[in-house]
């Protein structure tokens, strides 16, 4: 659909783009939310210093930040630059995963995916943890779209089984070296919710894509720990960056080392 016309292009890509600052605010929103125990259903945004709500002005994606200078509107604490990147990453996610699959059930699939791991790492910057309620939607949409994926060219039955080998590959392969890894040192290397997570990642990637995640994170995760500087990062964050890297521009890099076993 993106190839009908350059107007048609601008359009999709705009509409992506807005959509994807909103959902990110929303997301962030939720995050601080789920990681503080508050209520995701009830109540409005408020500050977090100050507890004055906010009104529609402070809450325009990316610009009220810009327009406010980082700062509450109504006490002037600082508000977290996180707010605005997790904005702009989201609207840039949206028009990438939008280039890469087109106007088709494909794209809903991983925008979705996109939006459940990008709370869920949220989530686990905000407090090193990864809830079992990220990783069980991320499982049952992936069930849910196995058969209108199966229908745009692939049988359902080698979704299916792609799917459990790469979770259960990268899954209980990490499971394993964890538990070997602990018993030798007596010290915990890895949390479960990062092995769920490289579950729940593999279910989107399949064998080849999820062993070329787990490299990708391990390196993502390096990268992450020399730009903190601190002694403990989230992991969830560094997964979740690397599946949906692998779900955009993975199939070459795949294909090229397939080729070497062939």
């Amino acid at each position: 659909m993106l190839q009908i016309s350059g107007i048609i292009t601008a359009y999709c890509t705009v509409l992506a783009a807005v959509l994807g600052a909103v959902f990110g605010s929303f997301l962030n929103c939720m995050a601080w939310r789920i990681a503080h125990h508050e209520s995701v259903i009830t109540g409005r945004s408020h500050c977090p210093v100050c507890g004055h709500v906010l009104g529609p002005g402070d809450l325009v994606p990316v610009f009220s930040w810009i327009f406010l200078k980082g700062k509450c509107r109504y006490c002037g604490a600082p508000v977290s630059v996180r707010y605005l990147l997790t904005e702009v990453f989201s609207a840039a996610g949206f028009v990438l995963i939008l280039f890469r699959f087109d106007v088709s059930w494909t794209l809903l699939r991983y925008l979705v995916l996109f939006c459940i791991l990008l709370t869920l790492s949220l989530v686990d910057l905000e407090i090193f943890e990864i809830p079992d309620r990220f990783i069980a939607a991320g499982i049952l949409w992936w069930a849910v779209t196995l058969l209108p994926a199966a229908e745009s060219g692939t049988s359902f039955g080698r979704q299916l089984l792609t799917g459990l080998t790469g979770g259960a590959l990268v899954g209980g392969g990490m499971l394993l070296l964890t538990l070997l890894f602990d018993r030798a040192t007596g010290k915990e290397s890895m949390g479960g919710g990062d092995i769920k997570l490289f579950f729940m990642t593999g279910l989107y990637l399949g064998p080849a894509g999820a062993l070329l995640g787990l490299i990708l994170s391990c390196v993502l995760g390096l990268v992450f720990a020399a730009a903190s500087r601190r002694r403990k990062i989230p992991f969830g964050p560094a997964i979740s960056l690397s599946a949906m890297l692998v779900l955009l521009w993975g199939r070459p890099v795949i294909e090229w080392y397939m080729g070497f076993l062939s």
